[in-house]
Parts: C-alpha cells; sequence; structure tokens
C-alpha cells in the first residue's frame, strides 16, 4: 500500500480534479441532469472521504476508493452516452477517472 502521505497527496489532487470537473459542468447548461448527479455525488463523497484518509485504516480506505472508482465509472459512461458534450468536459471525466483508477490499482 502506499504511504499516507503519498496517499493525502493523491487524494488532494483527485479532489482538485473533481471540483475543477464538478465546475466546469455547473457552468454549461447542456449537460445532462444524470451526468451532474453523478460528478455532485462523486464530489460529496470526495469531500466526505477525507475522515477516512485521515484514519489511516488501510480497508476503509481502499473500499472508499473502491466507492469512488465506481462513482467515477458511472460518471465517465454517462458522458459517454451523452451527445454534444464539449470536448473540455469529456477530458476532465475522462482524466478524473483515470486518476482514480490508478489510485485504486495502488491500493490493491
Amino acid at each position: 500500500m502506499l504511504q499516507a502521505s503519498e496517499i493525502q497527496k493523491r487524494f488532494t489532487h483527485l479532489q482538485q480534479t473533481v471540483s475543477e470537473a464538478s465546475r466546469s459542468m455547473h457552468a454549461d447548461t447542456t449537460i445532462p441532469r444524470h451526468l451532474m448527479n453523478w460528478m455532485d455525488e462523486l464530489e460529496r463523497e470526495c469531500k466526505s472521504a477525507k475522515k477516512i484518509l485521515s484514519s489511516r485504516d488501510e480497508d476503509r480506505i481502499r473500499q472508499c476508493v473502491d466507492d469512488l472508482e465506481r462513482i467515477g465509472d458511472r460518471a465517465e459512461r454517462a458522458c459517454q452516452q451523452a451527445s454534444g458534450l464539449a470536448a473540455g468536459i469529456m477530458d476532465s471525466v475522462s482524466s478524473m477517472h483515470s486518476e482514480l483508477s490508478a489510485l485504486k490499482r495502488q491500493l490493491h
């Protein structure tokens, strides 16, 4: 498993990525509601995950990242199914999902 400081650093960056993607989506009135819902859920879960990360409980951290990655999967699928999305939105969701997947792989 990664060191606690590295997990915290990666997670802080991930939170920034999620927040940026969410802000971009909220600024675009053409974003489908179901995609917005997944991003909102992901953002909420990222905020509540801070407590889990500070617990240093490896099993809880893994489960938390697994849950976040699952929500990221859904957001990415919703993005792929939506038509006419701006390339920047698709890129930010894809980037966010890639970061989640990489962190998940490194924690398992």
